[in-house]
């Protein structure tokens, strides 16, 4: 697996906000621009998505994707593993939150993306850069309202 991208940001919000607005995987198009729509296909004994499918588009790239979610280092990390998609031949992230203080909290976005068809690798990682970068100001903007 290629190098992955990541970002770190600092939202003025309260842990739980932040954790509550990252685990509503349904809620996703509501803040973020590149994800078009979100369907759960599975969930665990807990209720949570396990299995999602997403339509995403980047600008860059429209693709419609099946994530595993794994929920066991829940609720400081979330990851997730690209399952099936038409595009995509992999896809791997994580969400990592901790708190800073009572009203701050810090996100970092890893992102590692491969795809059917050759791309260098600096391109690649720039638009998982942009990727990213979008994903964490989109949700700052929403959690800061």
């Amino acid at each position: 697996m290629s190098d992955s991208s990541s970002s770190t940001i600092s939202i003025d919000a309260p842990l739980a906000a932040v954790t509550e607005a990252l685990f509503a995987l349904e809620k996703y198009p509501e803040w973020s621009t590149s994800i078009k729509a979100v369907e759960v296909v599975a969930r665990d004994e807990q209720g949570r998505p396990i299995k999602v499918k997403m339509t995403i588009d980047t600008g860059m790239m429209k693709d419609r994707v099946i994530l595993d979610y794994d929920w066991s280092q829940a609720p400081t990390r979330l990851s997730f593993s690209l399952d099936d998609a038409d595009l995509l031949t992999g896809m791997d992230g994580t969400y990592s939150v901790k708190s800073i203080d009572e009203d701050t909290t810090e996100i970092t976005y890893e992102l590692t993306v491969s795809l059917s068809i050759a791309i260098p690798a600096m391109m690649r990682q720039k638009a998982e850069k942009a990727t990213i970068d979008a994903a964490l100001a989109q949700l700052k903007v929403t959690l800061e309202a």
